[in-house]
């Protein structure tokens, strides 16, 4: 069975692989060995604070197969982006050119330069091996993030947000960077987007153009994905589009990439989501009549969460599980799990 928990610091051989396998364009896990054991380290201490309100704190948190304890897959959670470092975004908006005597009137795309974000929760590093990608796994991976920001509510902001990956080729050219490599910088993309990975963000503040970018500017290729995600990423902003996230004019710096946001009480998992008590039997699923939940212990450094699917009684507030799921989500009968429609 596949459980969602805390990363350790013995995940790093495996998260150094997702690193390898996810490719150009994750700036959240660069191909380096120091920086991704800073991580797992951050995540750690993280787990462990005691507070009650957000700031720099990180949560990372990795797919296991419990039966072969390989990790297929990671998400993370920032608490609150751009409080150690400064937090881009291009905002997308327009100004108007007129003129009465003329009777001209247009309207004209605009990217501004911004941190409006700073602040916000972030979600990020969401990658699943491909050969997990079936059933449950992407959206328990994506979503039980939620559970965990419901079940301690106040470590994270009131603003959701997550940047999705902007349209890049195989190689890791991006048609928008192009452009503003060939204005303004004189690095490639994946050399920018691992710079940036590794938290070397100066040169961002130093190159980038301090004036507005009319958008008709462009190249045509440019032009062409600002606000769109890449082809991979459809099935991610899908979801997060089904739970309520918007997009609202903000993208990448480096991708054009699409960022979208969503208040914590207006996500759907986090607005119907249950508390329900645990029951343990050894049952088997029925054939028909149950649904897909995301179940999730109320634990922090020991927080769990599955895919199951269940017949929720309807006469009483109780959750059925077998001993062997309760023993995954190491939970005992009469205590609690949080749960939600996958």
């Amino acid at each position: 069975m596949l459980v969602l928990r805390p990363i350790r610091e013995s995940d790093f051989p495996a998260l150094l692989n997702i690193a390898h396998e996810s490719g150009h364009g994750f700036t959240s896990l660069p191909v380096n060995e120091e920086l991704l054991k800073n991580k797992i380290a951050r995540s750690v201490a993280s787990f462990a604070k005691e507070t009650d309100k957000p700031f720099d704190e990180g949560y990372l948190f990795v797919l296991e197969d419990t039966d072969s304890g390989e990790v297929v897959g990671t998400s993370a959670i920032e608490a609150a982006v751009g409080m150690d470092d400064a937090f881009y975004h291009y905002h997308l908006s327009q100004v108007i050119h007129s003129s009465r005597t003329l009777n001209v009137y247009k309207a004209v795309d605009i990217l501004t330069l911004c941190n409006d974000y700073t602040g916000a929760t972030e979600l990020c590093t969401l990658f699943l091996r491909p050969g997990f990608r079936q059933k449950y796994n992407g959206k328990l991976l994506s979503k039980s993030r939620f559970l965990f920001i419901k079940q301690h509510r106040a470590r994270f902001a009131d603003t959701v947000i997550a940047e999705m990956r902007g349209v890049s080729d195989a190689s890791g050219n991006s048609p928008f960077w192009k452009w503003l490599e060939e204005h303004f910088f004189s690095m490639d993309f994946p050399t920018a987007d691992y710079l940036t990975g590794i938290g070397q963000k100066v040169f961002i503040a130093e190159l980038m153009p301090k004036y507005p970018i009319y958008v008709n500017l462009l190249s045509k290729e440019a032009q062409a994905v600002v606000g769109e995600v890449h082809e991979n990423t459809r099935p991610a902003i899908e979801l997060l589009k089904s739970e309520g996230f918007v997009f609202n004019g903000y993208v990448d710096i480096f991708d054009a990439g699409p960022t979208v946001e969503a208040h914590v009480d207006h996500i759907r998992s986090v607005r119907e989501a249950q508390v329900r008590t645990v029951k343990i039997a050894n049952t088997e699923t029925p054939a028909q009549g149950c649904s897909a939940y995301m179940v999730a212990n109320g634990k922090l450094a020991d927080y769990r969460a599955m895919a199951l699917e269940l017949v929720l009684p309807a006469d009483n507030n109780e959750i059925v599980i077998s001993p062997a799921v309760a023993e995954a989500l190491l939970v005992q009968e009469g205590d609690t799990l949080t749960i939600a429609t996958i």
